[in-house]
C-alpha cells in the first residue's frame, strides 16, 4: 500500500509517499528504509520507484521523498545543498518516529547517486540511523568533478563557470544557472532513465556545494552499523573511484560490491544481481524482524 505524507524540513513541506508491505499486521512495527534520490531528479524517478518497491516486497516499510527544492516540496526550485539535503533525511527520519508502522531503531537510509553520496554522511552524523546502503555514491565532491571533466580543457571551463557564478551572485545577488548536464555528464543513452520532470539547470551554488561535499571525511563514522556500497565496476556517471574512497575510509562492518554488466542506473537495469546481492547483506545484517 502507498500513502501521500508530509513532513516538515527546516520550516519546509517535504512530499514524500509511504510503502506499508501487505501483510503488516495492525499492531506490528517493522524495519524502515528512507530512499534518497539523485541530482535534481525525485521520488518518482526510475530508480527511487524501483528501490523502494523491491524493499517493500522485501517487507520493510519504506519512505521515499523529494527534498527540498525538488518535485512536489517546498524550497527554491533548483537550490539544491549538499547539506541541505543531509537536513532533509535527519528530519525524515524525525517523521518516521511518528510513523505507528514503524521500529524507531530500525531505520536505514539507501540512496542513489547524489543520494548515495547524501547517505553516508546523514548516518555518520545521526546515530538514530541503524544502517546505510550507497548506490553509486560518492565521497569526494573535488575528485569526482575532476574526473567528470577529465581533460585540463574541461576541467579549467567547469571551474572558471563557477568562478563566474560567485562573481554573478556578489554582483547581482541573483543566481548564476548552469546547464545539469556541464555540471554531472550523463551519457545521452542514458538520459532517458532520469525521471521525465527533473531539473535541467542548477544555481552556480549547487555545483559548489558539491565540490565541498566530502562524505570521505565523515563515513568511519557509521560503523558499529552496517554499510553497504554498490557501485558498476564501470560507472560512466559517478567514478567507479569513488566506491573505492567510501570503502577505504569507512569502518567495518562495510561490505562492497563493484558489479560488471550494469551502469550508472543500477536498479533501473532489472539486474537481478544487485537485488540478490542487496536482499542476501540486508538478511544478513539488516532482517525484516517485526515486533508487535
Amino acid at each position: 500500500m502507498q500513502t501521500q505524507v508530509t513532513f516538515q524540513s527546516d520550516g519546509l513541506d517535504l512530499a514524500g509517499i509511504l510503502h506499508l508491505p501487505d501483510e503488516l499486521r495492525p499492531t506490528e512495527r517493522r524495519p524502515c528504509f528512507i530512499v534518497l534520490h539523485g541530482f535534481g531528479t525525485n521520488k518518482n524517478g526510475t530508480t527511487p520507484r524501483k528501490v523502494s518497491e523491491v524493499l517493500e516486497e522485501m517487507g520493510y516499510v519504506v519512505l521515499r521523498f523529494d527534498a527540498r527544492g525538488c518535485g512536489e516540496s517546498g524550497g527554491e526550485p533548483a537550490f539544491i545543498l549538499c547539506q541541505d539535503q543531509v537536513r532533509d533525511t535527519q528530519n525524515a527520519v524525525t517523521f518516521l518516529h511518528s510513523v505507528e508502522q514503524v521500529n524507531p531503531s530500525r531505520i536505514g537510509v539507501i540512496g542513489h547517486s547524489f543520494g548515495g553520496a547524501v547517505a553516508p554522511y546523514a548516518t555518520a552524523t545521526d546515530e538514530r540511523i541503524a544502517a546505510c546502503v550507497s548506490v553509486a555514491g560518492w565521497g569526494d565532491g573535488v575528485a569526482k568533478f575532476r574526473e567528470q571533466h577529465p581533460t585540463l580543457e574541461q576541467w579549467q571551463n567547469f571551474l572558471a563557470k563557477l568562478e563566474q557564478g560567485r562573481h554573478y551572485r556578489q554582483e547581482t545577488d541573483q543566481a548564476l544557472m548552469i546547464p545539469r548536464f556541464d555540471i554531472v555528464p550523463i551519457p545521452q543513452s542514458m538520459r532517458h532513465l532520469l525521471a521525465h520532470d527533473s531539473i535541467m539547470e542548477f544555481p552556480a551554488e549547487t555545483a559548489m556545494s558539491m565540490m565541498d561535499f566530502h562524505a570521505n571525511d565523515v563515513v568511519g563514522l557509521i560503523s558499529p552499523r552496517p554499510y553497504l556500497i554498490l557501485h558498476p565496476a564501470d560507472d560512466t556517471v559517478t567514478p567507479t573511484s569513488q566506491a573505492l574512497g567510501l570503502f577505504t575510509n569507512a569502518k567495518q562492518p562495510c561490505d562492497m560490491h563493484l558489479v560488471s554488466g550494469t551502469d550508472h542506473f543500477m536498479f533501473a537495469d532489472d539486474n537481478g544481481l544487485v537485488r540478490r546481492i542487496l536482499e542476501d547483506w540486508l538478511d544478513r545484517h539488516f532482517p525484516v524482524s517485526p515486533i508487535g
